[in-house]
């Protein structure tokens, strides 16, 4: 495994979290997507070489290196690692993605059960395949990138049919506003099962999101009781939209980036 910096995959005392890429690559073509563009320069020649490459779909898979593909060498990794760690699952690739065979995943999973001792995280924007999997063990935290509407509305029906101890959504890059949410939409929210948001900016190009689109979704969280995550990359949003009033965004004293983790 890898070590990482990603503010909410370590502990909460700050110690080391990991990533674990058992499974890369990818066929939702986002624009933004670093894994795709490491892929297919720095990580090309080692992504090549491994010839475990799914079957499914029709596109050049030997040819294509961020076409998903299994690495066994890299299943057991977690069971090494014995001291408790958060652990970020497939940040290079999609786990639940339509081309990756389910053996794969049920294999992913299995050891995430076998590893009681950590928190796995699995962040996907296939929430319409969440429901083969579930339910998911206690130690699994199930995520659901959204970017725009659209895409948050998805995530909350993938999510409002699965059994998890912990339910996020990831409004990382956050690319549009989320508009006011009524009562009606935030007692769906509660219904759930949302315990988490993790809110940040697209990086590699950097492009912040406005203000007022943070503001809006914290308003829901605090309505809600949902714990908020605000990533580091939002600080240089704060400088180009001030505003008088951030204490939603800051706590002591404006030091730290509210950043809550789940009860």
């Amino acid at each position: 495994m890898n070590k990482t910096n990603i503010e909410w995959v370590k502990n909460p005392d700050g110690t080391q979290g990991f990533t674990w890429n058992p499974i890369t690559g990818c066929l939702n073509g986002c624009e933004y997507c670093y894994a795709r563009k490491l892929a297919n320069t720095r990580l090309k020649e080692l992504y090549l070489a491994n010839l475990n490459v799914s079957e499914i779909g029709n596109r050049p898979r030997l040819t294509d290196p961020f076409y998903p593909r299994f690495w066994e060498d890299k299943i057991e990794q977690p069971i090494k690692q014995k001291k408790p760690a958060g652990i970020f699952v497939c940040n290079m690739g999609e786990l639940f993605g339509e081309s990756i065979p389910d053996q794969w995943t049920h294999s992913v999973l299995n050891f995430i059960e076998a590893c009681p001792q950590h928190r796995f995280y699995l962040l996907t924007k296939q929430p319409q395949n969440l429901i083969k999997f579930s339910p998911f063990s206690d130690n699994a935290w199930v995520g659901v990138s959204a970017t725009n509407q659209e895409q948050l509305f998805d995530a909350l029906a993938g999510l409002s049919i699965i059994n998890a101890r912990v339910k996020f959504i990831s409004f990382e890059p956050l690319l549009e506003g989320m508009n006011e949410v009524d009562d009606k939409r935030l007692a769906f929210i509660k219904a759930v099962g949302i315990n988490w948001l993790i809110i940040g900016a697209q990086t590699k190009p950097a492009v912040y999101p406005k203000i007022e689109w943070v503001r809006e979704i914290v308003k829901a969280a605090d309505a809600a009781g949902i714990p908020v995550f605000l990533k580091d990359n939002l600080r240089q949003m704060i400088a180009i939209y001030p505003y008088k009033d951030v204490q939603w965004a800051w706590v002591d004293n404006g030091v730290n980036l509210r950043q809550e983790m789940p009860v």
